[in-house]
């Protein structure tokens, strides 16, 4: 029996080909795209590493905090699995398309699971135009001095979404960290009321051609309010028109309020991702 070819991590002399993966797929591809454009494929700027499987990258995965398999059919997910078992986790979740996710999961869930939980279908939406409704004009970048306000919002979108609070223990320190460096970059945005965060979401990917939209959060006192459609259009507006980027986010299934509110926004389902949460 011919041996699989195995995953191979990928060197600066790689980059043309990457590039082009990731050219292929912006959308899908953008959490890792803004990575690489900023940082390049050598793993000590990337904060990962790249890994390639067939000799035209038929196959690729980003490794990090996140394990993100990009393209591939399954024997690439066995080769980035065998990559990955060889070596101590330090992945908190597997994100990405959904075929590559699902399968490279069932290739790693023997000695990594069980999972804490599985999101198999999440819609990933696009939108490229200006939105279909009125952005609210009360949303704005947050403030560095605003920190300490804004962190309460975030800390519970994270506990809502994860399902884990990030602040007991030494988490909370990073967890703050990561938030202060999204308002310095100027990629966190809230609408404030009375000095309290009734709306919040952030950029929190942002390549060339496509920004994502992530921890999009309403004040559960002010939600069924149209908070959330008017706040989305805000940032979204911010990316299309402000930036000249396609807009991007990608939500649970079984979140009808948000699916909705996206739709009204103008997003539409370009792909499906899933996500594991361990």
């Amino acid at each position: 029996m011919l041996k699989l070819a195995g995953a191979r991590l990928l060197e600066e002399r790689d980059t043309n080909l990457v590039r082009s993966v990731l050219d292929s797929a912006p959308v899908a591809a953008c959490m890792v795209a803004a990575r690489v454009e900023e940082a390049g494929v050598h793993p000590l700027r990337l904060g990962g590493e790249l890994w390639g499987h067939g000799h035209r990258l038929t196959g690729m995965c980003f490794s990090g905090a996140n394990l993100i398999p990009l393209r591939g059919g399954p024997d690439a997910m066995r080769a980035f699995a065998d990559r990955a078992l060889r070596r101590r986790r330090v992945c908190s979740s597997l994100v990405g398309p959904s075929e590559q996710v699902l399968e490279l999961w069932r290739e790693v869930e023997s000695q990594w699971g069980p999972a804490r939980e599985i999101r198999s279908e999440q819609p990933l939406m696009a939108l490229s135009e200006p939105a279909k409704v009125t952005p609210d004009p009360l949303v704005r970048q947050v403030r560095p001095d605003e920190l300490e306000r804004y962190l309460p919002a975030a800390i519970a979108m994270f506990t809502e979404e994860v399902g884990v609070d990030p602040a007991p223990g030494g988490g909370f320190s990073s967890y703050r960290a990561r938030v202060a460096d999204l308002i310095a970059a100027g990629r966190a945005f809230a609408r404030f009321e009375d000095g309290e965060v009734v709306f919040k979401a952030e950029i929190g990917a942002l390549s060339s051609t496509v920004g994502q939209i992530q921890g999009v959060w309403v004040h559960p006192d002010r939600r069924s309010t149209g908070l959330g459609t008017a706040g989305t259009a805000a940032v979204a507006d911010r990316l299309v028109r402000g930036l000249g980027r396609t807009a991007s986010l990608y939500v649970n299934d079984f979140n009808d309020a948000a699916r909705t509110a996206y739709g009204k926004v103008g997003f539409r389902t370009v792909g499906v991702f899933s996500t594991v949460l361990l």
